[in-house]
């Protein structure tokens, strides 16, 4: 019978050859310290000043810490699920986050009509994926309709179908919203890829 692993057997198991090669577990510490930074100041932008945070560390130690902490960020800016979106204020922390993060001063009015048009982005790609949706929607009444009036003369009951429960119209619904989905998700990870490099920060 096998044995269930814990977590820390896990965890020990992948850093069992970090031992060996300090550099490595240095980097895996400075990504971890950066990523729980990361997460402090999106709890509670107001009260942890990143800058000051990421100055304290020895120059060399930063690159490692910035790219973490900027993988952490730019996780937040996801094609939304909700027609809610990424709130005004999420967006305002992450321009805050982004701007200490650059290698060099940057003015904060443009981080921050860089985050405005990532919101307009994001408001864009609702407003599209609902018209998708009602164009789609609309195209198929009539033939739900008739499937509708086929099934009530077989049954003798009146029924109303869901488009979403029909398979012909999901096929062609998740075929047409996935296209959608995949042309606005490639150009929100190529924004971030510029504005990783506009801001110096080297990837993993």
């Amino acid at each position: 019978m096998a044995l269930i692993k814990s977590a820390l057997e896990i965890a020990l198991e992948r850093t069992k050859d970090m031992k060996a090669d300090p550099a490595a577990l240095k980097a895996f510490e400075l990504k971890q310290e950066g990523q729980k930074l990361a997460g402090e100041f999106l709890s509670d932008p107001g009260s942890v000043d990143l800058e000051a945070r990421i100055k304290a560390l020895p120059k060399e130690d930063r690159g490692i810490l910035k790219s973490a902490i900027f993988g952490v960020l730019a996780a937040r800016i996801q094609l939304p699920l909700t027609k809610t979106g990424i709130p005004p204020e999420t967006l305002d922390a992450l321009a805050k986050g982004f701007t200490a993060l650059a290698a060099s001063p940057f003015p904060d009015k443009r981080i921050g009509g860089l985050m405005k048009q990532v919101g307009d982005f994001l408001a864009r790609y609702l407003e599209d994926a609902t018209n998708l949706d009602t164009a789609l929607r609309k195209q198929f009444e009539p033939k739900l309709r008739r499937k509708e009036q086929e099934l009530a003369a077989r049954t003798g009951q009146s029924v109303r179908l869901d488009p979403l429960s029909d398979p012909e119209f999901l096929k062609v619904y998740q075929q047409n919203v996935g296209h959608l989905k995949a042309q606005y998700q490639s150009a929100l990870d190529q924004a971030k890829e510029d504005l990783a490099a506009m801001l110096g920060i080297e990837k993993d």
